[in-house]
């Protein structure tokens, strides 16, 4: 059978022989036993739902003992034979193109080199699920093959509900992932209904179809370094300082590579043998180190010499804070990027444990599992509290470190019950970037050609530089620095799976870049190219702990900017659309929207990238402006002045003075 003919199969007519499953793939840990007997009934009954009566005793077996063993079911037997890889976008079986494009980006998120656990779906942050089983994959990518462009395909929680009328203007598919009723949005709420198999966690970009491997972090990653590093030495020369993190599987992979790029030396902890070596051979980390007193030695020899060397030390985090501070050795600046979104399922691993003795804890015993973590957690804190009283800079990177280090009751919360140190959004991404519209801005070419990604770099190169000559002085440091990324990409080897590339950008990068695109495929000097962003952006999340943090309003706990973006991107040119419960901080934390957009060389695409980008962008900076952020109140300037359509309404400013006397 050939890849086409598999794809249009769906669910085979005779029941495929199980699997071999290799053994060197990385495996998601076995999930909490949360499910009652009639629980466990229910789920194999929603299961069975997919196949023929005539399998149902046979699979049922079988799916009690994948719940059994993993805590999951999720359908190995249905796995495709095929690879699952980003091919060509001219390789897939279809109707529409638009529809081949999001089945190209459906298979990048599941691509072995991409994903962190292929096996079970799930491409980063130890739960981030494109489908919850197999059987929903070959149904998607069915109902996709089949598609014309008067059809959208609407998917529940990785489920598809199926292909309903729409036009050629409509997204081609609609997505949402984990939207619970409010009260029913607890970490033990997804446990329960994802084994029930109801609902699933996306994360952001991995049930959205727009996750590009490390890279899609790493330029974030190397914004945020760059600028950690600046507090530090402000002249740019940043030969010895080091970066102490965490945290190497999925998305948290970026970090060495971005400290790299940003010149600095690097410790990046992970307790997954195979997480840290498969960074290693692909060249994102430079040196693995399994032994804290040899790590200490390498890293000052580094610092001493100026090299600008990225290690991964095979242990514990909370060993290298520790280990650091009894050795005298001073750290810079330093963060964390473990799963703490995800801190009893193998988000966070607790120091005292080997990596397979949690796994077993995990869920053998999840009670004293959770008092392993909470009990690390403090020690964590603790050590991080030595080093920053010494001078180190210490950042939450978004990953609800310093909200779950607080329900461990570690050593965290100033007198007034904030938390003791920045999100990174507070003190570099908010004032720096999401004020002044830049967010990640992503592209990916469906050739497959990588003479096609040189040409979209050089492209966007050019419209940047002429965007920097004509720039106003307040985003020409943004622009600067996106156009030196651009220009060393290539060399930096971020490509892993698809063709792919991401830069920030504002409303106005965005649309230029996407436009000379267009024109690029109307000329016939590419392939049809994918937009599309994280939802890490302007507008995208509302995440009082990250994106949203220098919100101050009150507004950041509101969850009305994510989803307007979501509908207002379906109705202005989206090719699919996607709206989440959970994110990077955790399932009930968050709430985000995201897109993608095939451009083919068409006046349609014109039209719509511009109509989309503009308020993909702006409907974020609106918002930042009413809650009276200084810099997203100039730029919402700028963009009435650009658009004399546009009309937002603006704050008057209060004098502190006035409520100082009255209260």
């Amino acid at each position: 059978m050939t890849f086409q003919e598999e794809i249009l199969q769906g669910i085979p007519d005779s029941l495929p022989e199980y699997p071999q499953l290799d053994s060197e793939v990385n495996r998601a840990p076995k999930r909490k036993d949360i499910l009652s007997r009639e629980d466990k009934k229910l789920a194999i009954s929603n299961a069975l739902r997919y196949f023929p009566e005539i399998w149902h005793a046979e699979l049922a077996r079988e799916f009690l003992e994948e719940l059994n063993q993993f805590g999951r079911i999720y359908m190995y037997r249905f796995m495709p034979r095929h690879e699952v890889k980003a091919r060509a976008i001219e390789s897939y079986p279809g109707n529409s193109e638009q529809a081949k494009a999001i089945m190209l980006m459906i298979q990048n998120n599941l691509d072995h080199q991409v994903a962190q656990h292929p096996y079970e779906l799930i491409t980063y942050g130890g739960n981030g699920a494109v489908f919850q089983n197999w059987a929903q994959y070959r149904l998607t990518m069915k109902y996709l093959a089949e598609m014309t462009d008067e059809q959208t395909l609407v998917m529940y929680s990785g489920h598809p509900m199926g292909l309903f009328p729409s036009s050629c203007n409509a997204p081609r598919v609609v997505v949402t992932n984990g939207m619970m009723i409010p009260n029913y949005s607890q970490p033990d709420d997804w446990e329960k209904f994802n084994a029930l198999g109801v609902t699933q966690y996306g994360q952001m970009t991995a049930g959205s179809y727009m996750y590009i491997g490390p890279q899609g972090i790493v330029h974030g990653t190397t914004i945020t370094v760059l600028n950690a590093a600046r507090m530090r030495k402000a002249d740019g020369d940043f030969s010895g300082l080091l970066f102490v993190t965490s945290g190497l599987g999925g998305m948290s992979g970026a970090q060495p590579k971005a400290a790299k790029i940003a010149g600095v030396v690097s410790v990046t902890a992970e307790v997954n043998p195979k997480a840290a070596y498969k960074r290693h051979e692909q060249g994102w980390v430079d040196v693995v180190i399994e032994d804290i007193n040899e790590l200490i030695t390498a890293v000052e020899k580094a610092r001493n010499e100026g090299e600008n060397t990225s290690f991964a030390y095979l242990g514990n985090i909370v060993e290298v804070w520790e280990g650091f501070e009894a050795a005298g050795v001073s750290i810079d600046f330093g963060s964390d990027q473990t799963s703490l979104h995800n801190p009893f399922a193998g988000g966070y691993y607790p120091v005292g444990l080997s990596y397979d003795e949690a796994n077993t804890l995990m869920s053998a015993d999840p009670k004293a599992f959770k008092d392993a973590v909470y009990t690390s957690l403090r020690r964590h804190a603790a050590a991080i509290n030595k080093h920053t009283a010494k001078g180190t800079y210490f950042f939450d990177y978004g990953n609800a470190f310093l909200l779950e280090a607080s329900r461990a009751g570690a050593d965290i919360l100033q007198s007034d019950g904030r938390f003791r140190y920045p999100s990174y959004v507070q003190d570099i991404m908010g004032p720096l970037c999401f004020d002044y519209g830049f967010g990640p801005f992503r592209w990916v070419c469906t050739s497959g050609k990588s003479e096609d990604l040189d040409q979209t770099d050089a492209i966007a190169a050019e419209v940047l530089q002429q965007m920097l000559d004509e720039a106003p002085e307040e985003i020409r440091p943004q622009l600067a620095d996106n156009l030196h990324w651009v220009k060393e990409a290539r060399k930096n080897r971020l490509v892993v799976g698809s063709q792919a590339r991401i830069l920030y950008a504002d409303a106005e990068g965005r649309m230029r870049i996407a436009a000379a695109f267009n024109q690029a495929i109307k000329a016939g000097k590419i392939g049809p190219v994918v937009l599309g962003r994280d939802h890490h952006d302007v507008s995208g999340t509302d995440s009082p702990y990250r994106e949203t943090s220098n919100i101050y309003d009150g507004s950041q706990f509101t969850a009305d900017m994510a989803v307007q973006n979501f509908v207002g991107d379906a109705f202005r040119g989206a090719t699919w659309v996607s709206l989440h419960n959970g994110g990077g901080v955790g399932w009930g934390e968050v709430i985000n929207g995201g897109f993608g957009m095939l451009l083919d060389g068409s006046e349609e695409a014109d039209a719509k990238l511009k109509s989309m980008l503009f308020w993909d962008v702006n409907n974020g900076i609106a918002r930042r402006n009413w809650a009276r952020n200084p810099h997203a109140m100039s730029s919402i300037e700028r963009a009435m002045q650009v658009e004399p359509r546009l009309k937002v309404t603006k704050p008057h400013l209060v004098d502190d003075n006035l409520l100082g006397k009255l209260l």
